[in-house]
């Protein structure tokens, strides 16, 4: 069955023109399809989340490559893990960026990192602060500057700023309390615009 998980991505096919017209069934709904072992639904919970789980991936490892590899393991674990998948503890999106982080924290780890409980506190931009800085700036210069922050810092901004979850849901996504998530996604923000503009000033962040 993994090979052909695996490969389903590839096979994936288009939506029919019905699907624009007939309402598909929750993400919750299919994960329950999925937990017995029918693949239908598991294609379309592929189609449908495959772009974001590649998003928040390529945006942590920068590499187009290693992020589908992500992408697609993330999935056969999503196949072979639906059982454990509760909705009442989280939403599907919630528990799939989970799993893409672990997976992407897992490959890019080279050092070890203090606890996010124990992070100081530090100046809060504002949410704004960086809303303005990723419609402002043109991609290539924010790519740059969020490839100087750490990988979780990075996995903050995306899920935040780029997915658009809510605190609560990128902490629960991130599998750390709202408190240390705000804690480092203020530290993030903080980074990332002094990474912008040493880049602006200097044509560097480092």
């Amino acid at each position: 069955m993994v090979g052909s998980v695996r490969n389903s991505r590839l096979r994936c096919p288009q939506a029919r023109a019905t699907d624009d017209v007939m309402e598909e069934p929750s993400d919750e709904a299919l994960m329950a399809e999925v937990s017995a072992q029918r693949q239908h639904a598991f294609r379309v919970l592929m189609r449908r989340h495959m772009p974001r789980a590649l998003r928040v991936a390529e945006r942590i490892v920068r590499d187009p490559a290693e992020a589908d590899d992500i992408g697609q393991e993330a999935f056969m674990r999503v196949w072979t893990h639906a059982a454990s998948f509760d909705p009442q503890v989280a939403k599907f999106t919630t528990w799939l960026y989970r799993i893409v982080l672990n997976l992407t924290f897992d490959r890019t780890r080279r050092r070890t990192f203090l606890p996010l409980e124990d992070a100081g506190d530090v100046p809060d931009m504002g949410p704004h602060a960086v809303e303005r800085l990723i419609a402002d700036e043109e991609l290539s210069l924010l790519n740059r500057a969020m490839a100087g922050l750490s990988d979780r810092q990075r996995g903050a901004i995306a899920l935040f700023h780029m997915e658009g979850l809510s605190g609560e849901e990128a902490a629960k996504a991130m599998d750390v309390s709202a408190k240390a998530f705000e804690s480092l996604l203020g530290r993030a923000r903080t980074a990332l615009k002094a990474n912008v503009q040493k880049i602006q000033e200097t044509g560097s962040y480092a």
